[in-house]
């Protein structure tokens, strides 16, 4: 029988030991696995920068040292300029070499201590903790300027602008607010040409919120019948009879009064409440041209309602369609509209504004060109697009009689408008003399105090009752 070999005994305190090693790694481990899956929820996966938490965290221990008597920090918000259009033709990973390319030039543009995160697509921001404004503009600039150089995407590069808003904080911020007002700053940057640094101005903010205040108040406007038209005649020259007349739209404000549409339109146009204006406008303004056919003391007169037609209705596919149903609600024919476009709706001449004017065309309603001369004054276009009449800027008329050479000046833009085959318009009469000089060279058309100011609905209802011919 074979002897057994004896065990040797470990030590209990070497047992121990190894035990607290074991252990001393797993913790280390998990350590090590909690802080990389911090640091991943923080970081932006594509350029390595922080990401939103990041920027939340770093201006919340910001705020923080502010309390404590440190100055207060600045954000910079930056948008890449066309980045969409760029992507688009660019494709997916040229767009993400770019993305990573302008975080690594933002990063070495910045001081070591600012933090710099990505938000999302193509907007990126740097918190500059303790940092007064002029020291935070430098910073941008030097940004701004880091961007400059193109970026090599191999079989060709491109130079990829940026637009940069500077908000400093306050106390009562959150980082909602910063970011919101330093939004507010880049916008105005986009607005004012890109590739430039705005600095937040409250003036903007206020203007923001009397904006959405005003829009909300339209809108209500809108469906209350708060709105109304005023209707001025436009008159044939040579007989004095009204051909026409304008539909101008004022806001009749519970608590403002009345409301002249240059206060309002402009707001209407930037939030995307024109379309729903316009509707209202063109339905209103054709409901009552029937009415006047319909009433036996003003059906005498046969005259075309003319109204103004934003950019946003040629760019919108149901607009044709709108004034066609708009038409056929009040049995009119369609020569019984004239829409007035502005130089600036048209200007641009895309596909969409091409299609919509030839359908506008092909219906048969009437298309003017309104304000002619006061913008871009192209010739060119005025034998390109399908338009009937141009209304003549006012700056035309009202030297005529002050300056002898006036007449002869008004005279060739005459026989331009009628070498392209149309009809003009000649807005701003305010005197005999005026509508004398014009009718003089042969000018067909006229509008303007002389004839008649915008009236409300009863009281050009009443003109139409008792004159024959303008002035009475």
């Amino acid at each position: 029988m074979r002897g057994s070999k004896p065990h040797r005994l470990i030590p209990l305190d070497s047992r121990i030991e190894k035990l607290e090693r074991h252990v001393q790694g797993l913790m280390e481990e998990l350590h090590r696995a909690r802080y990389e899956q911090r640091r991943e929820a923080l970081t932006d996966a594509l350029t390595g920068l922080g990401n939103r938490q990041a920027l939340v965290n770093s201006f919340i221990e910001a705020q923080a040292a502010t309390a404590n008597g440190a100055v207060p920090p600045a954000l910079l918000l930056l948008n890449l300029d066309g980045f969409k259009a760029l992507k688009n033709s660019a494709g997916h990973a040229a767009a993400d070499q770019i993305l990573v390319t302008v975080a690594m030039r933002i990063r070495s543009a910045v001081r070591e201590n600012d933090v710099v995160t990505r938000l999302g697509g193509d907007e990126f921001a740097v918190l500059l903790p303790a940092t007064p404004q002029s020291r935070a503009t430098a910073v941008g600039n030097r940004v701004l300027a880091a961007l400059e150089p193109n970026i090599d995407l191999g079989n060709n590069s491109i130079r990829c602008g940026a637009s940069l808003g500077l908000r400093t904080a306050e106390p009562h911020h959150s980082i909602e607010d910063l970011l919101q007002e330093a939004d507010l700053a880049m916008e105005e940057s986009k607005n004012e040409g890109r590739n430039k640094l705005k600095v937040f101005d409250p003036a903007t903010l206020h203007a923001r919120q009397l904006q959405r205040q005003i829009v909300g108040e339209l809108r209500e406007a809108i469906r209350s019948g708060q709105l109304v038209l005023f209707y001025q005649p436009i008159v044939e020259l040579s007989t004095g009879r009204i051909e026409g007349c304008e539909a101008l739209v004022r806001w009749n404000h519970p608590v403002h009064g009345l409301i002249m549409p240059d206060q309002f339109i402009p707001v209407a146009e930037a939030t995307g409440l024109i379309a729903e204006l316009g509707r209202w406008v063109l339905r209103t303004a054709v409901g009552q041209l029937r009415r006047w056919r319909d009433n036996p003391a003003t059906k005498q007169h046969d005259f075309s309602m003319r109204i103004n037609v934003s950019a946003a209705d040629l760019q919108s596919l149901e607009f044709v369609d709108d004034v066609g149903e708009a038409l056929a609600e009040e049995s009119l024919a369609p020569e019984s509209l004239v829409l007035e476009l502005t130089e600036s709706a048209i200007i641009h001449n895309n596909e969409l504004d091409r299609y919509t004017l030839a359908s506008l065309h092909r219906l048969g309603v009437g298309l003017e060109i309104d304000d002619f001369g006061a913008g871009y004054s192209s010739m060119g276009y005025l034998r390109k697009l399908p338009v009937d009449r141009v209304k003549v800027d006012r700056q035309f008329v009202k030297d005529l009689g002050k300056d002898p050479s006036q007449l002869g000046f008004v005279a060739a833009i005459q026989e331009v408008i009628r070498s392209c085959g149309l009809e003009g318009v000649w807005e701003g009469i305010e005197t005999a003399e005026q509508a004398e000089a014009l009718r003089s060279i042969g000018c067909a058309s006229g509008q303007g105090y002389y004839f008649g100011r915008p009236l409300p609905e009863m009281e050009f209802t009443e003109q139409l009752a008792r004159q024959v011919v303008w002035p009475a």
